[in-house]
């Protein structure tokens, strides 16, 4: 499941951490980095590596937003709907990317171009809302702001 390469990391790393219980992080990272996803078969495999209960691999991948359980899209388009974004009109941007983009939250379009989600506050309340795809942050949006993003990747 992982390279030969990820899992000599592995090896450096079971030397720095004190269980292999806290590898499960990185692990997880290197596993999605690799198939762009972590899939049951997947949390299985991690499990069975760290000699770790299954239950816990999966409690940490359904836990945390950067872990993606199925494939998603080209462009992750995730949306802050936590309080100052939803102030600040996040609800109105939410159901325009939906439209916009003719998938619903927590859906990837059939093209595997977009997926859209959800998600808890990404630390920009003073510029609220935002919303980020991929490692790139948009902050201070309006629909129309929105709607440039959108056709700079279209």
């Amino acid at each position: 499941m992982l390279s030969e390469e990820n899992l000599k990391k592995i090896d450096q790393l079971r030397k720095m951490y004190p269980t292999s219980q806290a590898l499960t992080l990185p692990v997880l990272w290197m596993v999605q980095e690799e198939h762009g996803n972590i899939s049951t078969e997947a949390m299985k495999y991690v499990a069975g590596l760290l000699n770790v209960p299954y239950g816990h691999v999966l409690g940490v991948v359904t836990f945390y937003t950067m872990f993606h359980s199925r494939p998603i899209g080209k462009h992750h388009v995730e949306v802050c709907t936590n309080i100052s974004c939803m102030l600040r009109g996040s609800g109105r941007i939410m159901e325009h990317l939906e439209h916009r983009l003719g998938i619903k939250r927590g859906e990837t379009s059939r093209d595997m171009k977009w997926t859209l989600s959800e998600v808890e506050c990404m630390g920009s309340c003073g510029t609220a809302p935002m919303l980020a795809i991929g490692e790139e942050y948009h902050e201070n949006l309006t629909l129309e702001k929105v709607d440039k993003i959108i056709d700079s990747r279209s």
